[in-house]
């Protein structure tokens, strides 16, 4: 049983340590001391830990690492770009260099074996012989028949035979006019001028009454546009001073059938076709 002596000092299982005791512990670390002379070891001193090389990556930085990472990070992938733009430029150089038309080749491969073909070949030739081919596809699609002139029809008759007994690649305008409708006036003076533009396609007219019409259509239905092809009805316009009035021009009426497809647009005729027929007028 402890005594107030023991709690005042220290019960001896728990804070107190003989001279015996205390003696051994100098012993022993004197003993380690002398051991770690004899090592070449500094007392009380521990060498210090390895510090590791940085190589290239960090984690758990600061903000000031994290900086100096995405830095170098963009400065290799611009570096990386420059290089790609560099290889596609030289590839480019190369390809430029080496491509080869195959019109060129067969240049060389002919002047090499037959200077002849090597004439027909030429730039002059080819676009000669395309003007050839253009026309003859044109010709093909507008005949070789041309009118020029306004015809007038005299009777029902002529104006069955002007329809059947034409050729069948060729468009045929007939007018139906009255003399004392302003609009029908001005129709026949443009007709007078679009048949001299195209020269392929028949322009007809017929009064009225000798086109045996009721008088309701040549009171209402004038100045009235019947277009045929190969015998059939393909455009019928009734009463055009309702979209053109009555004082109109060739160009209105010009326009009016280009935009229903029946009359050739003159604009889109290629150029190379318009210089052949320029220079054939000329001579």
């Amino acid at each position: 049983m402890a005594t107030l002596e023991d709690k005042i000092l220290g019960e001896k299982l728990h804070n107190y340590c003989s001279s015996s005791e205390e003696s051994d512990n100098e012993n022993s670390n004197s003993d380690s001391e002398e051991a770690n002379k004899q090592k070449g070891a500094t007392p009380g001193t521990t060498s210090p830990p390895e510090i590791n090389k940085w190589e290239g990556t960090s984690t758990n930085t600061g903000p000031k690492g994290v900086i100096k990472d995405w830095q170098r990070y963009k400065q290799l992938e611009n570096e990386k770009r420059e290089e790609d733009e560099r290889e596609r430029i030289e590839l480019m150089k190369k390809l430029t260099l080496s491509v080869q038309s195959a019109l060129d080749e067969e240049r060389e491969k002919a002047a090499l074996e037959d200077p002849d073909l090597a004439e027909l070949l030429s730039d002059e030739f080819l676009v000669k012989y395309q003007k050839q081919r253009m026309q003859e596809m044109l010709q093909q699609t507008n005949h070789n028949i041309k009118f020029g002139d306004l015809i007038f029809l005299k009777n029902g008759q002529e104006y069955l035979d002007a329809i059947d007994k034409e050729h069948k690649s060729v468009m045929i305008i007939i007018h139906i006019y009255e003399d004392n409708v302003e609009a029908c006036r001005a129709m026949n003076a443009c007709l007078k001028v679009l048949c001299k533009i195209y020269e392929n396609v028949k322009f007809c007219a017929i009064h009225g009454s000798k086109a045996g019409i009721s008088r309701q259509f040549k009171t209402d239905g004038v100045p009235a546009l019947l277009v045929y092809k190969s015998g059939n009805l393909v455009g019928n316009f009734v009463r055009l001073s309702d979209d053109l009035g009555n004082d109109f021009q060739p160009e209105d009426v010009q326009g009016h059938l280009v935009e229903h497809g029946l009359l050739e647009d003159k604009s889109c005729t290629p150029v190379l076709i318009k210089g052949a027929s320029s220079g054939s007028d000329s001579d």
